[in-house]
């Protein structure tokens, strides 16, 4: 879908209470309590196009609108005549690709980071020749066409997967599918060379695009510390900082995770590094893992966390907080006299205070101490819009114990 001209587009417009200056400084959402709904605006599609006015009828841009979602419009453009085709596409992801240019000199990153890249609800992990794309909201499910289109275009990537799943579609009343859109599924995982370490991602069956790559500078900064260390990597998906620590002279990695499908693809990772000999694998609940490593006796220099979202929503905030002080708690015991527990959360509810005062709890709950050497958040290829703190999500805690 693409239109030649603004001209014949439907206008939607602010309640008189709105506040038209957050969208005027750069807010990018319209709640559905800030617009005026009327039958007309009701009768829209999921994904329509339209022209968002103010109370006083003042353009404010172009929008995308989803009557079904309380995100009820998304900024596309401030121009309200602009033309929303393969061309404005192009101008978006050629603006994305510089970025990542210039930061990595191997073409494995996030190239689309939503609304901080200009592409509200959109995701894009890039894998060499192959992209995966998330589109989370209406408008982008109806501009796969021309999206595809560009993307081939401005990247050169052969093939390019739909991975229509997770919370957000649900949010946008949207169904789940993933599908190949251009080119030739992969015959098997494809690997990813990251800070040293060869990566398996699973494009087509993993978790959200088959690898968090927003980890990367954390990943870095933990290897860093890794030389002749003892590692665990709990919640640790395909060997995030298992691998990477091992890439860096680790002398063991334990990966722990609840997935076969994932421990295996970790322990492909590892030996594609040929550190197979340095790696091993448990498949088990965390919590209760982690019970039975003390009850052990297991003790590790570096210990990481890095839970799913335990907050993923602000009525989760009370229990996920909970949660979080439990992983430390547990974690605590099993790094040894002068190690480092890390401990992540991918929880936008829970800011980065909050977060910190819940696992510094847990640690002093185990009879521990520990000072904070190092504080990190996603990488760049991650970008953060100011106005938006849910794209800020990722935080990441190293304590020495």
């Amino acid at each position: 879908m693409t239109h030649a001209s603004s001209v014949d587009l439907p206008t939607v417009r602010l309640l008189p209470k709105a506040e038209a200056r957050a969208i005027r400084h750069g807010f990018p959402w319209v709640y559905a309590n800030e617009l005026v709904t009327d039958r007309r605006t009701r009768k829209l599609l999921p994904g329509a196009l339209a022209r968002l006015e103010d109370a006083s009828r003042v353009p404010l841009g172009l929008v995308a609108v989803n009557p079904a979602s309380k995100i009820i419009c998304r900024m596309l453009d401030r121009d309200p005549d602009a033309v929303i085709d393969q061309a404005w596409f192009a101008a978006r992801l050629a603006r994305a690709l510089a970025h990542r240019d210039r930061l990595y000199d191997a073409p494995f990153y996030r190239l689309v980071h939503a609304e901080a890249d200009g592409l509200p609800g959109v995701v894009i992990d890039r894998f060499g020749d192959l992209a995966v794309v998330q589109p989370n909201a209406a408008w982008a499910d109806v501009m796969m066409g021309p999206l595809t289109a560009a993307l081939q275009d401005v990247t050169g990537v052969q093939t390019v997967i739909m991975n229509g799943t997770g919370r957000a579609r649900g949010l946008e009343r949207l169904d789940e599918k993933t599908a190949v859109i251009a080119g030739e599924a992969p015959d098997g995982p494809v690997p990813v060379p990251m800070n040293g370490a060869t990566y398996m991602a699973d494009v087509m069956g993993g978790q959200k695009t088959g690898l968090f790559y927003d980890q990367r500078p954390n990943h870095a900064f933990v290897a860093g510390l890794a030389r002749d260390a003892k590692v665990l990597d709990v919640f640790a998906h395909v060997g995030g900082f298992g691998l990477a620590a091992l890439a860096n002279g680790a002398s063991s990695a334990l990966a722990v995770d609840g997935s076969a499908t994932s421990l295996a693809l970790a322990a492909q990772g590892a030996q594609a590094m040929r550190a197979e000999a340095r790696f091993t694998t448990r498949k088990g609940d965390a919590f209760e893992t982690l019970a039975a490593l003390a009850e052990e006796d297991a003790m590790f220099d570096i210990v990481v966390c890095d839970p799913p979202a335990f907050a993923p929503s602000k009525q989760a905030l009370d229990a996920g907080l909970r949660a979080y002080e439990r992983v430390a708690r547990l974690a605590a015991p099993l790094v040894a006299e002068g190690g480092y527990l890390v401990v992540c959360s991918c929880s936008h509810a829970a800011d980065l205070t909050r977060f910190r005062n819940a696992s510094s709890r847990g640690i002093g709950r185990a009879g521990r101490r520990g000072q904070i050497i190092h504080t990190g958040f996603a990488g760049p290829d991650h970008p953060l819009l100011p106005h938006l703190a849910e794209s800020g999500y990722l935080k990441a805690l190293v304590y020495r114990l």
